[in-house]
């Protein structure tokens, strides 16, 4: 019998591991829990006048995306349809992610949601979501005593 000596790091190391591989899991959906397939990427940008978000959902046509703005958050919601292939093999291998897909993205300011752009090209869908007036003039003066 081999004596191994005990290293409380590498058992610490595999516990963090593991917690991040359960994080991960109830964070990011997967096809297999709840039927949503992915979760598009998104990048916010703030202006003085406007928001700009930016969602990737390639592979996806702009009639099958469902886009509701409120006040303080945009949803974005889809499905992205395969392909039915078959291999006269018998196989078919594929890593493409089919389903459905919900997104809501809370946003750090009020927005007039009557005045919101879109544009969809090459996968990108871009909004530009105008400022409520009230925040465009919001200016706080700070005194220094």
């Amino acid at each position: 019998m081999a004596i191994i000596r005990w290293d409380p790091f590498r058992e610490m190391n595999a516990l963090r591991q593991e917690m991040n591989r359960l994080f991960d899991d109830a964070l990011v959906p997967t096809s297999r829990e709840n039927g949503l397939s992915f979760m598009p990427a998104a990048e916010l940008e703030e202006t003085d006048e406007a928001i700009l978000l930016k969602l990737e959902v390639p592979g996806i046509e702009a009639k099958d995306l469902d886009i509701q703005v409120t006040a303080e958050s945009v949803a974005v919601a889809g499905e992205r349809k395969s392909e039915t292939k078959t291999e006269e093999k018998g196989m078919t291998r594929t890593e493409f992610r089919y389903g459905k897909f919900q997104r809501v993205i809370p946003l750090p300011v009020r927005i007039n949601n009557q005045e919101v752009k879109a544009d969809y090209k090459d996968g990108i869908l871009h909004l530009t979501l105008h400022k409520a007036v009230e925040e465009r003039n919001k200016i706080v003066k700070v005194n220094l005593g």
